[in-house]
């Protein structure tokens, strides 16, 4: 059978549209195939269409990434074509022949650590050599596991247990896990997304090096692009749901290996970047005009933490007592901050010497490799961990404890599971509006979770919602507060492309209206350019400090789009990469 493949190329509008590349001849027949796949949740009025018409050819040894978003259906495609569950409709063939169940001939590693915690890793990995290669004699199954172990640098760690291992090295685990049953196939579903930078780099590579040596044929979900592009062959968007389809695929045609520095000079990376990003932006452009609920108006109320409200209420609001330029200028201040931990073997210094002055309405972002200190200088922001020493001045007051006047947005939103949406943002708003009438207060609830998106699930308890739904609900909670400070610990580090996106710009038009302070901890470079006013770029700890601080001159409002059109975009984006691969390389 002969089967037409696509590839992206730009219309004269620059929009990307699908056109054919040469057929798959007899020799090239696909390895996989998925044949008008379909597959539903539930039954009658209730059931939910997940997948529909999901067709797709594979070449033997090719590494194909499916760009993904969340309630797309990406976990239930690759659960279809490793067997795990059936479809409704259509069919997945391997080599010709349907797929009935699993089978040790597809390899799948889950975004969450599949491990058995009384193993160790060598126990781990065991359990799928004993159970494919049962025949096989225990000297040649042992070498089987030791060389896998190997394969992905854990030969040190090989007695340890899940406990004693970092995210990434558990991930590593389950990679070969899979790759020692010798499977045909690889199907990596978002293995690294919740992994630090530095890591998720290390692991792409490992990954990479593996499938050229191993020949294996890979399909990996993931929310990044950038990953797909350094990875793959091909990048295939699958829409949002429900009833998810594919988009169109888009070739990297990208010559191996492919090293981040260089390709962030390529023409051609930043041509395929260019059209798979705003293919993605289109659709979450059109996803978000679905979505749109009415925004109430905020009422003209001030929060009791606001200097405004202090000085009506004591009467003084007057122009001599105003905030001066020099006070604005240094409205937030890091003085020589140091967090000590005490330990078995001694105090570690974790954070030294950190100084950094914010200008009110200022939007920060800090940037750094894993165990550099980020998030402990975050937590003494806001007064959830003690300044060992040095001292932390916002608004001309030292910050000792925890308080309403800094709004907190953590990577794992802590919403209270059996409250509402509403009853969660409402709990916060009731500690900073107490002199507001119910009305409004309700109207400010209400503004902030329409404005995240929320609109329709204003009354769904914490626990019926999906990740990026809580860290909406999170984000309006934070706004509501009206803070002096807010401050942001990773929190679209879970979630895919397009709720990353959405959130991106629900917040940058949030803290441009309220003219908010912000300081944000992220991994991700992209993410720190386009919201930052300036990039603080954090050394490796222990006795991190401020390594380096760039300013993005960049004019607002910013948008994705304008950040790859901008010719200073791919210059700052170098220097953080190297300031990152730098620090990744002591």
């Amino acid at each position: 059978m002969v089967n037409a493949q696509l590839k992206v190329v730009e219309s004269d509008a620059g929009r990307p549209v699908a056109a054919p590349v040469a057929p798959l001849t007899a020799v090239e027949s696909p390895v996989l195939q998925l044949r008008k796949l379909s597959k539903s949740y539930g039954t009658g009025a209730h059931a939910s269409v997940v997948l529909k018409d999901i067709n797709l050819d594979i070449r033997d040894g090719e590494f194909v990434a499916i760009v993904g978003f969340s309630g797309s259906g990406k976990t239930t495609l690759i659960s279809l074509i490793a067997g795990l569950i059936e479809p409704d409709g259509g069919e997945v063939l391997l080599r010709g022949q349907p797929v009935t169940g699993p089978g040790p001939d597809r390899g799948v590693v889950f975004q969450s650590y599949s491990l058995m915690p009384w193993m160790t890793v060598r126990q781990n990995i065991a359990l799928s050599v004993d159970q494919v290669f049962k025949d096989a004699p225990a000297v040649d199954r042992a070498a089987r596991v030791e060389k896998y172990v190997e394969m992905v640098g854990l030969s040190h760690a090989i007695e340890r247990r899940p406990a004693e291992l970092s995210g990434g090295m558990r991930q590593r685990v389950n990679v070969a896990r899979a790759l020692a049953a010798k499977p045909e196939i690889l199907l990596l579903d978002e293995p690294l997304s919740a992994l630090d930078a530095l890591t998720r780099a290390n692991l792409q590579d490992e990954i990479i090096e593996i499938w050229s040596k191993e020949k294996k044929t890979v399909v990996l979900i993931t929310n990044d692009v950038d990953e797909g592009i350094i990875m793959a062959d091909r990048i295939i968007p699958l829409n949002p749901g429900p009833g998810a389809t594919f988009g169109p695929e888009f070739v990297v045609d990208l010559p191996r290996p492919r090293d981040r520095t260089e390709m962030n000079h390529s023409p051609e990376f930043k041509r395929i970047r260019k059209a798979v990003t705003e293919y993605l932006m289109q659709v979450s452009s059109d996803q978000a005009a679905e979505n749109t609920g009415k925004v109430i108006n905020l009422p003209s109320v001030l929060p009791n933490t606001s200097a405004e409200y202090l000085a009506q209420q004591q009467s003084k609001a007057t122009e001599a007592k105003r905030p001066s330029a020099a006070n604005l200028a240094r409205y937030v201040e890091f003085s020589k901050v140091c967090k000590v931990y005490p330990t078995k073997k001694g105090p570690l210094t974790v954070v030294e010497d950190f100084d950094l002055r914010i200008r009110k309405g200022e939007f920060i972002s800090v940037i750094g490799h894993s165990g550099c200190g980020k998030s402990t200088v975050l937590s003494m922001m806001a007064g959830l961990s003690d300044v060992s020493s040095g001292g932390i001045i916002l608004d001309g007051r030292e910050v000792a404890t925890a308080g309403p006047d800094r709004g907190i947005v953590f990577q794992a939103p802590s919403l209270v599971p059996w409250l509402t949406a509403y009853e969660n943002v409402c709990l916060g708003v009731e500690q900073v509006y107490p002199h507001a009438n119910r009305e409004e207060r309700h109207n400010i609830v209400v503004h902030y979770l329409n404005r995240v998106g929320l609109a329709d699930a204003l009354h769904k308890k914490a626990y019926e919602l999906s990740n990026g739904m809580k860290q909406r609900v999170g984000i309006a909670r934070a706004f509501a507060l009206s803070p002096k400070m807010l401050l942001l610990d990773e929190p679209f580090g879970m979630l895919d492309s397009l709720t990353r996106w959405d959130l991106q710009e629900v917040l940058m038009e949030v803290w441009s209206r309220a003219q908010l302070t912000a300081m944000m901890v992220t991994h991700d470079v992209d993410e720190a350019i386009l919201l930052a006013d300036r990039v603080v770029m954090m050394t490796n700890g222990p006795r991190a400090r401020v390594g380096k601080v760039l300013t993005i001159d960049l004019p607002r409002p910013r948008s994705r789009k304008m950040l790859l059109e901008h010719p200073d975009y791919y210059d700052l984006r170098e220097e953080l990469l190297s300031f990152l691969g730098e620090c990744g390389h002591h």
